[in-house]
């Protein structure tokens, strides 16, 4: 028979996201400054000791208090000791390339999902000491005060951000369209290194829209709780409800989602 699971205080499933992630930040610090060992996956997108390390300390600490929970990480994948409807979804080290290369712009990002849907989630930034938080239907905080999606109405007076996957020179399906298109529309693009901090900027209301196409759970799960509940909107190209699961994001102050949504499905000459 299946161990039943009393709901723990969202406020108490926070509080262990937030220790470990800036537990873990500190340990991505201290790598960064006394050196790091790197290795290939491909030949852009690479893997540090300091991304492991800091994927088995987030571990570690949230299973020192929930013992029974699951956990997907981006290196380790799924880990699952038993039944639970919680799950732990893990990116130790969200902007690697940024940090191998020593551009101090990389997170430490940490969402929960519980009975299949996002619930919280935590995002630190060790080298500015930022901490972006939510709880569903409670708001989203920077450094414990509310932040709230922008107030930009139009395309045309919008600063968006965007990322490139790793498999770029092998797939068509790159962005690059879509970027050129984005380009001759919106005031102004940037491309960050860090899906995770995007999500957290639309949120404060720094950028007012993301898109990327070839994510990974661990990418959107903690930011997509944030941008939810900042107020911002988060579909897929085709306008339904996001899934951290599909590939395809795109999050918005909400005022101008319908012209991306426009742009993105609009066909290449």
């Amino acid at each position: 028979m299946p161990i039943p699971h009393e709901p723990i205080s969202r406020d108490t499933l926070l509080e262990a996201a937030v220790a470990a992630s800036q537990e873990a930040g500190a340990l991505l610090v201290k790598y960064a400054g006394a050196g790091f060992h790197i290795e290939y996956k491909n030949p852009i997108n690479l893997v540090t000791d300091a991304d492991r390390a800091a994927e088995q300390c987030v571990i570690e600490r949230i299973r020192a208090h929930f013992p029974t929970h699951r956990f997907l990480a981006e290196e380790q994948g799924r880990i699952e000791k038993a039944q639970s409807p919680y799950l732990w979804i893990i990116d130790p080290l969200d902007g690697t390339t940024n940090f191998a290369h020593g551009y101090p712009t990389y997170y430490v990002s940490i969402g929960l999902e519980y009975e299949g849907h996002c619930v919280l989630g935590a995002v630190f930034d060790p080298t500015r000491n930022d901490l972006f938080t939510a709880i569903e239907h409670r708001g989203a905080q920077l450094n414990g005060r509310p932040i709230h999606v922008s107030n930009t109405m139009t395309l045309g007076g919008s600063l968006l951000v965007t990322g490139f996957a790793y498999d770029i020179r092998e797939t068509p399906r790159n962005n690059l369209d879509h970027f050129s298109h984005f380009a001759l529309r919106a005031q102004g693009l940037r491309r960050t290194g860090s899906a995770a901090l995007d999500l957290c900027y639309v949120a404060a209301g720094r950028f007012d829209g993301f898109w990327e196409v070839r994510l990974n759970p661990w990418d959107m799960a903690a930011g997509s709780v944030i941008v939810r509940e900042a107020g911002g909107r988060l579909t897929d190209f085709s306008g339904k409800d996001l899934s951290i699961y599909g590939q395809e994001l795109v999050a918005s102050n909400g005022q101008i989602h319908d012209a991306m949504l426009a742009v993105l499905n609009q066909e290449s000459p």
